[in-house]
């Protein structure tokens, strides 16, 4: 259903069974899939491909051009896959040449009210925005992540997957896979607080390797030797699990550093 009072770009492509609200604006090279909603006065503006499943709730912006001064009104892109969902009054913003062109969402990825996503984000699968969480341009944030409310995300920094960061943070280094972490300002001591236990049991991560990781944690984060010593030691002395294998590149490939 189109509500009578909605605006559609006739370049538009939307799928079957695509709801459509009132007052709601559809501009032009935007693909909406199928048994996709757009709420009441939402805007998705252009260069938008959005799959199918996704949900835009009223008042939100997906397509709208990058909040960059270097921004000269090159064609660049929002993709976002199936069965997100974005909240009232979250933004989306399109993606800008010297970033590689896009911003991007997984699949089944929410985006609470009042959440931002700057250009050149590159957002995974299953992660949780909470509300007012602001994501900087060019971050990355891989699947599972959980990001707390009113949290902000400096530009080029690492999000790591099945990561929770808690509410109120300011993240200006990376947040390495798998760990809890609460960052104020200024920071007193550690920033990471173990695993996240419960998100990694709720997403049926066996026993041995959580085992694992914990360890991998006690010799990254918590022995007071070198980081490179702390991660030669990790690889020689853990099992050759995927899990560990990525928590350890994440930290070695870092170019801002990451929090311990």
């Amino acid at each position: 259903m189109i509500h009578p009072t909605a605006v559609i770009d006739p370049g538009a492509e939307l799928g079957k069974d695509v709801t459509v609200g009132p007052y709601a604006v559809i501009g032009p090279k935007v693909t909406i899939g199928d048994g996709s909603s757009v709420g009441a006065h939402a805007v998705i503006e252009s260069h938008v491909r959005m799959g199918k499943g996704n949900r835009i709730h009223s008042f939100a912006s997906v397509g709208a051009i990058p909040q960059d001064l270097k921004f000269r009104g090159e064609e660049t892109w929002v993709a976002m896959g199936d069965g997100n969902i974005v909240r009232e009054f979250a933004t989306v913003n399109r993606g800008t040449e010297g970033g590689g062109g896009v911003t991007s969402i997984g699949d089944n990825t929410l985006l609470m009210s009042y959440c931002h996503l700057a250009h050149d984000c590159r957002v995974g699968s299953r992660v949780i925005m909470a509300n007012a969480a602001t994501l900087a341009g060019h971050v990355i944030v891989e699947d599972g992540a959980i990001i707390g409310g009113l949290t902000g995300v400096h530009q080029f920094v690492r999000i790591g997957a099945h990561c929770i960061i808690g509410a109120l943070s300011g993240v200006g280094q990376d947040v390495p896979p798998y760990v809890t972490a609460v960052v104020s300002r200024p920071q007193r001591g550690y920033a990471l607080y173990g695993l996240n236990l419960t998100g990694l049991r709720r997403n049926r991560f066996p026993a041995e390797t959580i085992a694992a990781l914990k360890q991998a944690f006690r010799l990254i984060f918590r022995a007071e030797v070198p980081l490179r010593e702390a991660l030669a030691r990790a690889e020689a002395e853990l099992p050759p699990l995927p899990e560990v294998a990525h928590l350890i590149e994440f930290v070695r490939s870092s170019k801002r550093g990451v929090l311990r």
